[in-house]
């Protein structure tokens, strides 16, 4: 079983800081880290791998620092490693593209596994794009995965319910938190990871043309989560019934 895994280097968001002035987020400095839902992706991947063997390639968009966020997932047991360097601006349109281009060079797959969403932008985008730029089928918001011989079947989370799917190979598949719990490496894994290959891959190797972005973020501002700080100081009942009333007028509860 080949299995390519769609990995993202985010900002540790749990860092990160609005400025009171001009409520934008403050992104320098902060650490770098693996989008969580991608972590979930590769343990998906590993449990395929220990169940049907195979190989777990590692594939992600971003600057050179990267390659240290890929070393942590070939600890936790992918197999190689592929960085395709970009510093240009870019949107779901040319990472979708240069993620497409990277996944036909590798040739021979069975699973394409991506987070449902990055926690820094959750849009969900990259996946169904992904699939379409392939032209395979795809499995959203897979809450588990079972892959047997000849295809896969996958509990979705819809919401209000769960919808069995299943499909032939191949498949993209994007997965959600609650599918499994990431393992962590011990120090021999960590260390192993050094001896493990990660390639480079230019953006003109990929795709023939030069990809623009067709999506510009105009403004990124922070929510303002000031609190009012009204004390209701009444009779119990006489409190309850002055808060509802706040509540309605302030259209969190309806009329």
């Amino acid at each position: 079983m080949n299995i390519v895994v769609c990995a993202k280097q985010v900002v540790d968001v749990s860092e990160m800081k609005v400025d009171s002035s001009t409520k934008k987020p403050i992104l320098q400095g902060i650490p770098q880290k693996i989008s969580d839902i991608d972590k979930n992706a590769i343990e998906e991947a590993i449990k395929i791998k220990e169940k049907h063997d195979g190989k777990i390639t590692v594939v992600t968009v971003g600057p050179n620092d990267a390659k240290e966020r890929i070393k942590e997932l070939l600890a936790m047991g992918a197999d190689e490693g592929v960085l395709i360097p970009y510093s240009e601006k870019y949107d779901y349109h040319v990472v979708s593209s240069l993620l497409a281009g990277a996944i036909k060079k590798i040739g021979e797959y069975d699973i394409v596994l991506c987070g449902e969403a990055s926690i820094d932008l959750f849009s969900g985008q990259i996946g169904p794009r992904l699939a379409g730029l392939l032209n395979i089928p795809q499995i959203t918001y897979a809450q588990s995965v079972n892959a047997e011989g000849v295809k896969v079947v996958a509990e979705r989370n819809m919401g209000d319910k769960m919808v069995t799917t299943e499909s032939s190979y191949p498949v993209l598949i994007t997965v959600t938190k609650e599918i499994n719990e990431p393992r962590l490496p011990s120090l021999m894994q960590i260390l192993g990871a050094a001896n493990k290959p990660i390639n480079e891959w230019s953006a003109n190797s990929l795709v023939q043309d030069k990809l623009e972005p067709v999506i510009e973020i105009v403004e990124l501002k922070g929510v303002p989560m000031e609190r009012k700080n009204i004390v209701y100081q009444d009779d119990l009942d006489e409190s309850i019934e002055k808060l509802v009333d706040s509540l309605a007028k302030e259209g969190v509860l309806g009329g």
